[in-house]
């Protein structure tokens, strides 16, 4: 499958490339089905009004969740308090940092951004365990770093949704990579 390259994009018309729409329509049921219309709602009467963190909310209250986990770095405790606080008057809200826990790296044998000083490592399988025990319906990534992300997802008993892509460079916003030309150059080198 090569999609990305494909120019047609026959299927938003309804052709099926590969043949198998009838084999994967039987993979939906119950909590898929019921992921797809809140979705599908969210997107259909909200389309390019919302931004992103409102449509979290309006998703989530549509799922009826009562009970958001925010899984957030360190280095944006700043805009993750900003959310926590629009959050909460719609959700009881848990948040939980990155450094959870404050494990040092040396204990994993981890390289260390500063080799001369005690340096905490993050945390996701902490993070996950402890929105799990919150018994979250719905859990937010902010900012994790990439690898922490996947850990983070794989580990969390709610669906898992992300807000904030880690993206240091580029104000976290890794599309800034795709739109700048400088960068494309730089990344094509």
């Amino acid at each position: 499958m090569k999609c990305a390259s494909c120019t047609k994009k026959d299927c938003f018309n309804g052709k099926d490339c590969v043949e198998i729409r009838e084999e994967i329509k039987e993979l939906y049921s119950g909590r898929e089905i019921d992921l797809l219309k809140s979705s599908s709602a969210i997107e259909a009467r909200y389309y390019m009004q919302k931004t992103r963190i409102e449509e979290v909310i309006l998703f989530s209250k549509e799922m009826n969740y009562k009970k958001i986990g925010l899984a957030f770095c360190v280095g944006l405790e700043q805009e993750s308090h900003m959310i926590q606080e629009l959050f909460k008057k719609h959700f009881k809200i848990h948040s939980v940092c990155c450094k959870v826990c404050g494990i040092n790296k040396v204990d994993f044998e981890l390289e260390q951004i500063d080799k001369n000083g005690y340096e905490a490592m993050c945390n996701p399988l902490g993070q996950a365990l402890i929105l799990n025990e919150k018994n979250t319906d719905l859990n937010i990534i902010i900012g994790l770093c990439i690898g922490h992300d996947i850990l983070f997802t794989n580990h969390s008993n709610a669906p898992v949704t992300t807000l904030v892509v880690k993206d240091r460079v580029l104000a976290h916003n890794p599309l800034g990579a795709v739109y700048s030309k400088y960068y494309q150059n730089k990344l094509t080198q």
